[in-house]
């Protein structure tokens, strides 16, 4: 009898199989490499974020148009240059650049500023001439560059005729390689009112302005040429068409409120003057809440404002603005000159000479504290080293003023007029050729002579400043 083995019911017996003990094998061994690799950084983990995000030129291109219409011009100008870096080679991105770095420029308020950052501008659009030689719209950015240059040297007290006719010579190349180039005629009657070309200027500008009444350079130029032949008060409705169109920039509301202000020392009339001046500072303090909207600490307003006080007489109200826009930027030797002019508007003589010396020679951390508060800074008072501003059209005010106030309160006791002395030598030797000046000159060195040779005379009244050129819009 044949007796077979019992069928397994539960189980079965497994045999090993030897291929698919190797398969296990090379995987585990592969797990390991991999984790190895993993920790090593030789492979990434999956889902992980790079830890330097790439974006695109768009993307930065995109960001710096939102920051120029948000009137945030340095956010925009930080986006445009990341987008050069990105791709250096895109030429109209370096067009946008030199356009707002010439634009930023009236948000700084020293000569060496504005220079410094017009200079950045011609860098940049220099580069997109190498890109795109026969572009019109690079070589009408790169004329108002060069134009905007000029101003801003011109005031620094240098004479750079080459820059304005170079300018020239931009735009019209612009418009020879496109004759309907909007910006070009904007730009080009820009360059012919600082040539004062005034007719020439008036006929381009209004081309420009039928073909294009929707771009905002268009009505700022217009209303540039408007105020500079004395049409204020439609100078002030095309500065206002322009907020219409970019209502962030607030250099726009500072050339508003500075045609009011102009209106209003022309007025004769109490009422209307005082109107005007109530209008000036609308908006300038429009310019001044806008910036704090946009958390940006800009003197300018403020300045502005200050300005307009004096220009009023309140000079209490003036001090306080200056302060307070001294408080932005307490090395900024300029502020210093602006408050020590206010100082001396108000015939307070003594307080205005440390601010004046700070503008003028520069002072420690301690003096520019005796600058601003009559005392030594507190504990929790900032304080900071004022360099000097070298002379120039727009600092002149701050040196003949300097000068004369030392030489008017110069006592044998607290004599003052060697330092006087040597200020007002330098307005001579820059400004020979401006009698008004030199009017003032004289009469501080007469006082300083008459010390000297110890003759008492009746005191020669201290000057009155005169206006201070204003830089263009």
């Amino acid at each position: 009898m044949i007796v077979r083995s019992r069928r397994p019911l539960f189980y079965q017996k497994r045999h090993s199989n030897f291929y698919r003990i190797f398969l296990w094998v090379c995987l585990i061994l592969a797990g390991i490499w991999l984790v190895n690799q993993v920790d090593i950084g030789a492979i990434q983990r999956p889902f992980q974020p790079s830890p330097t995000p790439t974006r695109s030129i768009q993307s930065y291109s995109m960001e710096g148009d939102a920051s120029f219409s948000a009137g945030q011009l340095n956010d925009a100008i930080s986006a445009y240059i990341e987008a050069t870096r990105i791709n250096p080679n895109d030429t109209e991105v370096w067009v946008k650049l030199a356009r707002i770095q010439a634009y930023s420029s009236n948000l700084l308020t020293t000569d060496a500023q504005r220079i410094e950052r017009l200079q950045a501008a011609l860098a940049s659009i220099d580069q997109a001439v190498i890109l795109a030689p026969d572009d019109s719209m690079v070589h009408a950015t790169r004329a108002f560059v060069l134009d905007w240059l000029w101003s801003a040297t011109t005031l620094a007290g240098q004479d750079p005729k080459t820059l304005l006719n170079e300018a020239e010579q931009e735009a019209t190349r612009a418009l020879q390689l496109d004759g309907q180039n909007i910006l070009g005629m904007a730009y080009y009657a820009e360059i012919m009112i600082d040539q004062q070309k005034w007719t020439s200027a008036e006929k381009i500008i209004q081309q420009a302005i039928e073909r294009g009444p929707e771009l905002m350079d268009v009505h700022r130029v217009y209303a540039y040429v408007l105020e500079s032949t004395s049409y204020y008060k439609q100078a002030i409705e095309e500065y206002q068409k322009a907020i219409q169109i970019t209502p962030n920039l607030t250099f726009l509301y500072i050339s508003v409120g500075a045609n009011y202000r102009r209106l209003a020392f022309d007025s004769t009339i109490p009422p209307e003057r005082n109107a005007l001046y109530d209008q000036a500072l609308e908006y300038f303090s429009k310019a001044a809440r806008l910036n704090t909207q946009l958390q940006i600490k800009d003197p300018i307003p403020y300045i502005a404002i200050a300005k307009t006080y004096s220009q009023k007489g309140d000079f209490f109200a003036a001090a306080l603005n200056i302060k307070k826009a001294l408080s932005f930027d307490i090395s900024n030797a300029d502020i210093h000159g602006q408050l020590g002019i206010i100082y001396f508007k108000s015939r307070n003589y003594e307080g205005s000479i440390p601010a004046l010396q700070c503008a003028v020679r520069g002072c420690t951390a301690a003096d520019s504290c005796l600058a601003r508060y009559g005392r030594e800074c507190t504990q929790n008072e900032q304080s900071s080293e004022v360099i000097g501003l070298p002379l120039s059209n727009t600092t002149v005010v701050y040196y003949y003023t300097y000068g004369s106030v030392l030489a008017a309160l110069s006592i044998p006791q607290r004599n003052y007029c060697p330092e006087a002395m040597k200020v007002l030598s330098e307005v001579r030797a820059s400004f020979s050729a401006d009698a008004n000046i030199i009017g003032i000159v004289n009469a501080g060195e007469q006082i300083c002579q008459s010390l000297t040779q110890d003759i008492v005379q009746t005191p020669i009244p201290l000057p009155t400043s005169t206006p201070i050129p204003t830089p263009k819009p």
